[in-house]
């Protein structure tokens, strides 16, 4: 049976408060940035995750190793404790949000070059259509 696995860290990147959603499945891991704005409470969180979560746009898939969760409950805690004071995120999770930038910026160069060309090739049948005009005498 395949195990699915979420995380949400919360923390602050000058100058707004951003969360992070890293989900594990199948030995990989996808990624969604979230940016809150200011300093959410928890009750704000929770209400974001229940409402919008469907609604993320998560990054194409990095391959992981997924570790075994038998642990004591204080060494969880610590490890909470720990993660806290740090509140950053992991390098696996920022290669997943640059390679989720990287399809996101192609796909918007590719799109504005077809609406460049698009108007280009307006405004040359717009010339057309004046030159046609001239020369019909009108």
């Amino acid at each position: 049976m395949d195990k699915v696995s979420g995380k949400l860290t919360v923390f602050f990147e000058e100058p707004f408060w951003v969360g992070v959603f890293e989900c594990v499945s199948n030995g990989t891991l996808s990624v969604c940035k979230v940016t809150f704005g200011a300093e959410p409470k928890d009750y704000e969180v929770y209400d974001f995750v229940l409402k919008n979560y469907y609604r993320l746009r998560f990054s194409p898939a990095v391959a992981t190793d997924v570790k075994e969760a038998g642990r004591s409950p204080k060494r969880v805690q610590r490890e909470v404790r720990k993660q806290v004071q740090n509140s950053g995120i992991g390098t696996k999770s920022q290669q997943a949000l640059k390679l989720q930038q990287e399809q996101l910026k192609t796909e918007r160069r590719i799109l504005s070059r077809a609406q460049r060309e698009a108007e280009k090739k307006r405004q040359f049948e717009l010339k057309q259509q004046k030159r046609k005009e001239k020369h019909r005498g009108r």
